[in-house]
Formats: C-alpha cells, structure tokens, sequence
C-alpha cells in the first residue's frame, strides 16, 4: 500500500528531531513491510493543505499525520470527509487519540505498529457538524486552553509550564454558565462550571482520553459551579484520573446532545480538541459509530468487532 506522510515539523517530539533521517527511517520500515511513504515535512500552518492535497491525489491508499492533537484532529476531520483510512503518528505533548488507538509513543515503535497493522472502524463526533476525536468542552477547560494560549512557550516542557500557570489562574476565578440540555433523557437546565463532551467515554486511573474508540456513545460530563478550593481538588483528580469520585461531577452516555446557552456572552468560547472556537448559542453534537477508516496495531481489534480487515494489504 501506498501512505502519504504530513509530518508537522512544529509540533511537539518533531521540534527537535532530525526530519531527514527520521524520514529515511520511515521509508525503510514501510518498505519492510511490503509498502512505500512519502513523507512530506511541512511548518504548522501548512498542515490542512497538505493533507487536503494528499487526500485528494490518486493512489493515496492511506494518509498517515504526525504531531501533536491539533494535527491528528484535522486528519481526522479531512479523513472523515474524503473517506480516506487515516494512521496517526503521536508526536505531540498528550498525544490523546493515539494512546486511544494503542499507537505506541515513541517514534520508532510507532513506525513499526502502523507498517504491520491493520485496518479498523473507529467513531467520529461532531459539534454543529465539526468533527472532533476527544472533546468538545465549555468552562473550565475553554479558560485554560485561552489563558495558556495567550502566555509564551517554545517548548514541550515550556507548554506544560504554561499549562501549569492557567491552571492556577482558572482556580482563581471560576467559570459559572447556564446550559440547557437536551438528550434522549429529557430536557435539563444546568448550572456548570464546566461540561465536556468526549468521542467515547473517558477511562479511569489516567489523563482524560477514551480507552476505546468503537462504543458508539458520546461521554457527557457536568463539573457543578465550584469554589477555587473544590475546583483546585478537580484538578488534582484529573491529574491522577480519579475525578469520577468528585461530588460535584456527573456524567452519563448519550448518542446525541443538544446545548443551549441563553445567557452567552458574545465573546464566549469554546474548545474542540485543544482548538478554541466561538461558544455558538446552540450545539448539536453526535456520535458517528464506526464511520472512520484507521490503522490500529494488529491483533487489537479480533474481540471488538470493529476489524476492517486481518491486516495492511501488501
């Protein structure tokens, strides 16, 4: 098989590795494997083209992205659209999608699971027809992603740092909304300082991302309004994955949700796998069961269900 490669050279573990060896790495295990790759090695801001373009060029069988959460979710999005079967390359900081998937992190592992793996269903959302592969959040998480946004980093570290630092000033100054919720449940009206929406549900005892990508169901999670003490305490939990035992934080499992916000702000934001975007007074968000092609390590999916095929055709 074919793969066309976009690695962004600006995200994460890419910074500071050699791309052209990388690139002869690649080229050589692909090869081992029975397939070829062309890699193409682009700054951040050429990402969406170059993997439109990719998506678009005959006999592309797969199209591979490396970098960070940023880069995967807009694979995924081009994917999703073009129906072209998308391979995920972590390079990034959390790397969420990728650890869903059981890509292994480093670089060389990863190379060798995509080049013998095989072929999956995985499940898309949307927000108001957006597509997302984590989470769709307002509150809480909106604040942090824009705080950290407008601070200073060249660094992986760096942006931990920084992420570290809108943390402790979103602990300062709760977030507190009303949202009108309507689910197969009923309608529901919400006091939140947070509400996130995942792609699956998210597992326990580690960062927030999904253990599966197939369960068909969107995660619906409500953090109450909180003090800075009891918001400082959800953090904590989050951090060491057992925020499900908060009080003050529900969750259920949904096909589809409805927000509204009658008291939105017109400056009001929210985020949509680590991007922010304008809060929207209303937001449709679905699941799409199995609705995207992905290549996943081998042997990963015989009890899911969710196998395409046994394996990448040579």
């Amino acid at each position: 098989m074919h793969f066309v490669a976009v690695l962004n050279k600006n995200g994460g573990t890419f910074r500071t590795t050699d791309m052209a060896a990388f690139r002869q790495e690649a080229i050589a295990v692909f090869a081992r494997h029975g397939h070829t790759i062309d890699c193409r090695v682009v700054a951040g801001g050429e990402v969406t083209e170059a993997l439109e373009v990719a998506a678009d060029e005959e006999g592309v069988d797969v199209l591979l992205a490396g970098g960070g959460d940023g880069t995967i979710s807009t694979a995924a999005e081009v994917a999703f659209r073009t129906g072209k079967p998308l391979a995920v390359l972590p390079a990034g900081t959390m790397n969420l999608f990728a650890r869903t998937l059981g890509i292994p992190l480093a670089l060389s592992d990863a190379l060798e699971t995509l080049a013998s793996g095989q072929f999956g269903r995985a499940d898309i959302a949307t927000a108001n027809g957006r597509p997302f592969v984590h989470q769709f959040g307002v509150g809480v998480h909106a604040r942090l992603v824009r705080i950290r946004d407008g601070l200073t980093y060249h660094s992986r570290i760096g942006k931990m740092l920084a992420s570290v630092r809108a943390v402790g000033a979103t602990i300062l100054r709760p977030p507190r909304f009303v949202a009108e919720v309507q689910t197969s449940h009923g309608l529901e009206k919400w006091e939140a300082s947070g509400i996130e929406i995942s792609n699956n549900p998210v597992g326990d005892w580690h960062i927030p991302y999904a253990d599966t990508h197939d369960r068909g169901v969107l995660g619906v999670y409500v953090a109450k309004p909180m003090s800075e003490w009891a918001l400082a305490k959800l953090m904590v939990a989050v951090l060491f994955g057992h925020w499900r035992t908060h009080p003050d934080v529900s969750e259920q499992e949904v096909r589809e949700v409805v927000l509204t916000f009658p008291r939105r702000k017109r400056s009001a934001q929210a985020v949509i796998d680590g991007e922010l975007i304008p809060l929207e007074p209303r937001v449709e968000l679905k699941i799409h069961p199995a609705a995207l092609t992905v290549v996943v390590p081998v042997g990963s999916l015989e009890r899911s269900g969710a196998l395409v095929d046994g394996g990448l055709p040579q």
